[in-house]
């Protein structure tokens, strides 16, 4: 990573921005505005990713964020342009996503700076390790000045492609519940039980496994997804007695997603209860949906257009450090096409059409926050 901000820092610096390193390890360049007062734009994404990753999550944003600062070729705006890159978005060490946001939002708690990886590194004392000093995480902290946050990722999924669209504007990251479900009957012999004196909980688990996928295919924008299944004892000549299973329900509306989850803790008491098994929940996860900001969405999608490119309103799958900041600031996300909706793999990509595409629309929207739309953000920033 430090050869990383070094790469970065050079780049900046060159583009005519100052650069620092703040105490959560977020590269941050600034580019002034027209005015010693100008109020700040936020343009970032993260720098780091998973074990056996492509090349383009996250990083590709926060180097967008970096083109855009050069195309101005030292022109000014009525906005300054902080550029970051985030130290810690995916939670690969420490089991905890969004450090480095969390620190810009002020929440990176002593709870979670005592977090330890599997080799009982505290995230504290990795902080010091790197170079920094957790001393001064409060001046982390967002700009008081910061009145939007604009995030440019890969969409990592197939929509843009199956639409033979370049870009995608985000109106909403959606809402995510994840439960365990523990189904419990009763283990017995395979080749002396009769069928109808069985009490199988993988049986009544396989039903209700297909109820989820026949529930959620049936309703526009939901995504229901059983990705873990434990059986016991799991032996071949044995009737599963216990079977523990995931669910990860997500909608952009947080009042689907709860029907859903509801909806489907019902589905499976009743195929459970057929076959004499008990099923019981927990939950591991409930996020509500974050949305994006109208006025800056809008504000996309019409640069996208002024630059004569075609573009969809879609919604995230996945998290991102957006969600973090939107409560805290206007934000708004724009998303470019995953060739083969990969990520999170070697053979993740963009196109260099759709790179070119992204700055274009970018190069509108910084265009775009003068006028009444940014008097409105400035006042609201000072109100707050």
């Amino acid at each position: 990573m430090h050869q990383v901000h070094a790469r970065l820092r050079q780049w900046m610096e060159e583009a005519g921005m100052t650069v620092t390193v703040d105490a959560a390890g977020n590269l941050r360049g600034l580019y002034a505005g027209d005015t010693p007062t100008a109020p700040r734009l936020l343009i970032a994404s993260h720098l780091d990713t998973v074990p056996n990753a492509g090349a383009f999550d996250g990083v590709l944003g926060v180097v967008l964020g970096l083109s855009l600062v050069e195309e101005l070729r030292g022109a000014r705006l009525p906005v300054a342009i902080e550029v970051i890159g985030f130290s810690e978005e995916e939670g690969v060490r420490f089991g905890k996503p969004f450090l480095g946001s969390l620190a810009l939002a002020g929440q990176l708690t002593p709870e979670l700076l005592s977090l330890q990886d599997r080799s009982g590194t505290t995230v504290i004392e990795a902080m010091r390790a790197f170079g920094l000093d957790p001393a001064e995480l409060p001046r982390a902290r967002m700009a008081r000045d910061a009145v939007a946050y604009l995030e440019m990722h890969i969409e990592q999924g197939p929509v843009l492609e199956s639409q033979n669209l370049p870009l995608g504007v985000v109106r909403a990251i959606v809402g995510q519940t994840r439960l365990q479900a523990t189904f419990t009957g009763t283990a017995n012999h395979a080749g002396t039980t009769p069928m109808p004196l069985r009490h199988d909980a993988l049986a009544a688990a396989a039903a209700w496994i297909s109820a989820v996928e026949a529930y959620a295919t049936e309703r526009t924008g939901l995504v229901a997804t059983v990705g873990a299944v434990t059986a016991s004892p799991n032996a071949g000549n044995v009737i599963a007695g216990e079977v523990l299973a995931s669910l990860d329900v997500r909608h952009a509306e947080d009042a689907v997603r709860l029907q859903a989850v509801e909806a489907l803790q019902q589905a499976a008491q009743q195929l459970a209860t057929k076959r004499g098994v008990s099923v019981e929940f927990r939950t591991l996860l409930r996020q509500d949906a974050v949305p994006m900001d109208t006025r800056l969405t809008q504000a996309l999608e019409h640069a996208a257009q002024q630059a004569g490119i075609q573009s969809c309103a879609m919604v995230s799958g996945a998290g991102h450090d957006a969600m973090v900041l939107a409560p805290h600031l206007p934000a708004c996300m724009l998303f470019l096409r995953s060739p083969g909706g990969l990520s999170h793999h070697p053979d993740e990509a963009v196109l260099e059409s759709d790179v070119e595409a992204a700055l274009a629309a970018g190069a509108h929207f910084l265009q775009s926050l003068r006028g009444p739309l940014l008097e409105e953000l400035t006042r609201e920033c000072d109100d707050a």
